[in-house]
């Protein structure tokens, strides 16, 4: 008989395990009882696991992720450490670094990662919380999975539960008058509250203020790369300054650089993407010359060219020649001789945000510099700052720009303050664009819970239970920063539910008292954005998680080397192609009903046998 491709036929009485006719109780097959063939779906070696233990064990895989972030929440939160492969050491206890950092490689709690990214994105601050939501919405549906609950129930709970949930934050957020000075005063409430949780938590007025200028000095339409941040290690916190304008540290120099004039009023600056020194001939070159005459005059041509560059940038009338590639020492001296000031191999970044706030457009050439090419600014000096020296452009009036420069003790302080005024600027602008807020502290969270479990006893059959424990599972964010200021959480859980039941929507956990207060009267503030995006993506998550009942895995496939390529001319005996089990020239041996393939492809030499 033809094999059937893909499906292995029953095997003989001598593969049955001696048992043949007689294990059938001695009767011979009648005909047309024969025994169903064995489909084979998948390659050899594929891991396949499904239904409710797939289930289960996703959820413990969230969990243990979770688990990870859970100290980090809140004011009194913990920092981790995290030591990669490549020596670099991180300290961070913000949401989304650590997920990045951790490299989470189980495909379901990979889902966490990818949650905690786009709160990042998208919002900027409430990246651990994210987390902490649906690795606890996850923990409250999995004793209603063990019981035979069907996932789909769950997650229909679950997303009556979020739009009950978000309608009931825009009810309660608080819109702030668009004057001038209270818009102010709300959003750098708002940004002292976003860094609390922060390694810079005792400096959070300090650079709340900071933050708030630099956003307010921005335009609505300007992206985040008009803002740039410099860290110099040394000094303190305290000493960290923010620049109106572009300021950079001081690149590679060469000799004459001292002579250079260091300070100028509305100068003339030109941007250039232009080598300016003698080029090195190139390897193995050979100029052949008849005399000693010919040879000096391609010595001569070389300085020329450069010659004819540097007097053509003079002749622009610009006073400061800043270039992505080198400038040698030859342009360095020549320049300083006429009053000029250049510095090469400035970074990309820079150079874009010096073109975006003068008005400079980059050039590729010397010839033809014109006025209109040329950028201005109000001022330029150059500072040192700590024991870095570093080029101030300030008064830039063709787009607002702003600079940060860092200072702190060590580098991965430093590093953690930069990524702390990273969220809060984002925070920030998200208040500036929807002022709204909303109390925080878990105050809402305390609210949400208390509505939903009065909502769900209007609801009939599983999903008054269902909705009552994603109401629960709220509840971990006021009981995790009470815990994680060394509180009791379930006295600090009792007391809250106790406020909220009798009309106390704004109570909170006190961190610094250690109690509970009114959380909006002492103004700590949340972007009702931030918290309406939280739920969303963390209420999306579980129900993805919840929907996933199988996972297939193939390690043959993970393998450099491996084949898998259906191809080639039929699947068994002749013919290049190991169809399905693999790469190179299939082999096929009949052996009784079974049929079994072998792959050559990878045995330089194997014989070919029919």
């Amino acid at each position: 008989a033809e094999p059937v491709a893909g499906v292995a036929l029953p095997p003989t009485d001598q593969h049955m395990g001696g048992r043949g006719m007689a294990g059938m109780g001695g009767h011979g097959m009648m005909p047309g009882m024969g025994m169903q063939p064995q489909i084979v779906l998948l390659r050899e070696g594929t891991d396949t696991s499904q239904g409710k233990p797939q289930l289960i064990s996703n959820i413990n895989a969230c969990q243990a992720v979770v688990d990870v972030v859970r100290t980090t929440l809140g004011p009194r939160g913990m920092d981790k450490l995290i030591h990669d492969e490549n020596g670099t050491v991180t300290i961070s206890n913000d949401g989304a670094t650590l997920m990045k950092k951790l490299q989470v490689v189980h495909p379901a709690a990979n889902t966490l990662v990818q949650i905690s990214m786009s709160q990042d994105a998208e919002v900027g601050d409430g990246t651990t919380s994210v987390v902490l939501l649906a690795g606890e919405f996850l923990r409250e549906a999995k004793p209603y999975i063990e019981e035979g609950v069907h996932p789909q129930v769950i997650i229909k709970a679950y997303r009556q539960a979020v739009a009950l949930a978000t309608a009931k934050i825009d009810s309660l957020a608080v819109n702030l008058e668009q004057s001038g000075g209270e818009v102010r005063a709300m959003l750098e409430k708002s940004a002292a509250t976003s860094l609390s949780s922060k390694l810079v938590s005792g400096h959070k007025q300090f650079f709340a203020k900071m933050v708030v200028d630099a956003v307010l000095s921005l335009d609505q339409a300007q992206g985040l790369d008009m803002l740039g941040t410099k860290k110099v290690v040394g000094g303190s916190l305290q000493d960290s300054m923010l620049v109106e304008g572009v300021a950079f540290k001081k690149t590679f120099s060469y000799a004459g650089f001292e002579q250079m004039t260091k300070h100028f009023k509305a100068p003339k600056i030109v941007l250039l993407n232009v080598e300016l020194e003698l080029k090195a001939e190139r390897d193995n070159a050979e100029v052949r010359v008849s005399d000693v005459t010919a040879y000096q005059a391609v010595v001569d041509a070389e300085w020329d060219i450069i010659y004819d560059k540097l007097a053509k940038i003079v002749a622009s009338g610009a006073n400061i020649v800043l270039s992505k590639l080198a400038i040698g020492d030859l342009a360095t001296q020549y320049f300083a001789d006429r009053g000029l000031f250049c510095a090469g191999r400035v970074e990309d970044g820079d150079l874009k945000r010096v073109a975006k706030a003068t008005g400079a457009a980059v050039q590729t050439s010397c010839n033809d510099l014109s006025q209109g090419v040329l950028g201005a600014c109000g001022e330029f000096e150059e500072r040192q700052v700590g024991g870095e020296r570093f080029n101030f452009f300030s008064g830039c009036d063709k787009a607002s720009t702003c600079t940060f420069i860092l200072r702190g003790g060590a580098e991965q302080f430093i590093a953690e303050a930069e990524r702390s005024l990273h969220d809060a600027i984002m925070n920030t602008r998200r208040l500036l664009r929807h002022p709204s807020v909303i109390a925080g502290g878990g105050a809402i969270e305390m609210e949400l819970s208390a509505y939903l479990r009065d909502e769900s006893r209007k609801i009939y059959g599983k999903l008054q239970l269902l909705i009552g424990a994603y109401a629960k599972a709220l509840e971990v964010i006021p009981r995790q920063v009470a815990s994680n200021s060394g509180m009791d959480p379930t006295d600090v859980l009792n007391k809250l539910r106790m406020k909220h039941a009798r009309g106390g929507k704004w109570f909170g956990v006190d961190v610094i008292e250690n109690g509970v207060c009114d959380t909006f009267e002492a103004f700590v503030w949340e972007a009702t954005v931030m918290k309406r995006n939280a739920l969303l993506a963390a209420t999306e998550a579980a129900c993805l998680i919840l929907s996933v009942d199988e996972t297939v895995r193939n390690p043959a496939s993970e393998k450099p080397d491996a084949g898998g390529m259906p191809g080639g001319k039929g699947m068994m005996g002749k013919g290049r192609g190991g169809g399905r089990f693999g790469r190179g020239r299939g082999r096929g041996r009949h052996r009784g009903h079974r049929h079994i393939l072998a792959a050559r492809g990878d045995r330089p030499g194997a014989p070919r046998t029919r």
